[in-house]
């Protein structure tokens, strides 16, 4: 079903109701301290984005770019080929949201991307059949993966790593597509697999195995960030007030997902449709995540800790080679992050 044509509304009236709900004030979006900085020094921003609908805040932010004086704002999800850090890397894109994890072995081969800012915690799950209790049941077991080296594999590994388990060589990975994977937990030809919304509703709504880890609610994972803007090194160099508006518009996105999550969903479902694959989410699923996830508790993280924690993990296991030190030192950059959190208090 096409939520915008359900609704009676167009694509315009529901992005300029997002817009104006955050603008009157909702959200504190401010107008006078971005009138008091310099201008961006490129009115050309290019969000890279990929299927997760978590990745949310970065739709959202599309109008609130256009405030920030970007008048050319280009959006381009990576559904295969060329990876969403690549792309970023590269130079193809600008900036993307991201699972931490994922991105410090790009890092770690001197990739040329920075860690910008925390955007939120926890939509990450992993499921297993109901007989595997927990992460430290998996030792010798099947675990899926769409391939070795990719995010799902890198944030797996992560987790088993910090219970004791080594990836390497006490795990039976198996390499499957991800829209297979949940059938296979199912016929319980694999015993576990990690993922993300909204295929983490289906699994619960069609009761599918059960959750392991909920990264929102599970210490220590619920403790860190879970997805960081992460920004073209160069870009943020010759780039840096257009840096802080970007990240700017991003976290008044994510307020945006915390504070009017019906909207937000209806907008995700409406942006989904216009593509051919994947299909479109459920409505009710997406609004499900949308209130699962804390979008609004990304000023009472620490950003650097995460990108600490997560290195200590894959450092031990051989994923990364870089010590947690020289990742922060080489690839953070929090100013504008922490000079937002003071402006944009909540």
């Amino acid at each position: 079903m096409h939520y915008q044509r359900a609704l009676g509304v167009s694509r315009r009236e529901l992005l300029g109701g997002l817009t104006l709900a955050g603008a009157a004030g909702l959200l504190s979006l401010h107008a006078q301290p971005v009138a008091a900085e310099p201008p961006p020094e490129t009115t050309r921003i290019r969000v890279v984005h990929g299927p997760a609908v978590c990745e949310a805040p970065a739709l959202v932010a599309e109008e609130l770019l256009r405030v920030e004086g970007f008048t050319e704002v280009q959006y381009a999800m990576k559904m295969g080929g060329t990876p969403n850090y690549k792309a970023v890397a590269s130079g193809e894109g600008d900036i993307l949201l991201s699972f931490a994890a994922s991105i410090l072995p790009r890092m770690d081969v001197d990739d040329p991307l920075l860690f910008l800012a925390g955007v939120h915690v926890g939509c990450l799950e992993v499921f297993g059949t109901q007989r595997i209790r927990s992460i430290r049941d998996l030792k010798g077991k099947t675990v899926a993966v769409v391939e070795l080296g990719s995010p799902q594999y890198i944030l797996m590994a992560s987790m088993l790593a910090y219970v004791g388990i080594d990836p390497r060589s006490e795990i039976n990975w198996v390499i499957r597509p991800y829209t297979e994977q949940g059938r296979l937990l199912a016929e319980e030809q694999i015993d576990a697999f990690l993922t993300f919304p909204p295929f983490t509703q289906e699994l619960r709504a069609k009761h599918i195995g059960h959750v392991l880890v909920n990264t929102a609610t599970d210490r220590p994972w619920s403790q860190y960030f879970c997805c960081m803007a992460v920004g073209n090194r160069e870009f943020v160099r010759k780039h840096p007030s257009a840096t802080k508006r970007v990240l700017r518009a991003i976290l008044k996105a994510t307020d945006i997902c915390a504070s009017e999550p019906e909207r937000v969903a209806r907008l995700v479902v409406d942006k989904a449709a216009g593509r051919s694959t994947p299909p479109p989410p459920n409505y009710d699923d997406v609004l499900q995540m949308m209130r699962e996830i804390p979008y609004s508790q990304w000023r009472e993280y620490d950003a650097e800790d995460t990108v600490r924690f997560l290195a200590l993990r894959l450092h031990e296991v051989g994923l990364i080679k870089s010590t947690p030190q020289k990742l922060i030192a080489q690839g953070t950059d929090w100013r504008f992050f922490n000079e937002l959190k003071k402006e944009l208090k909540g």
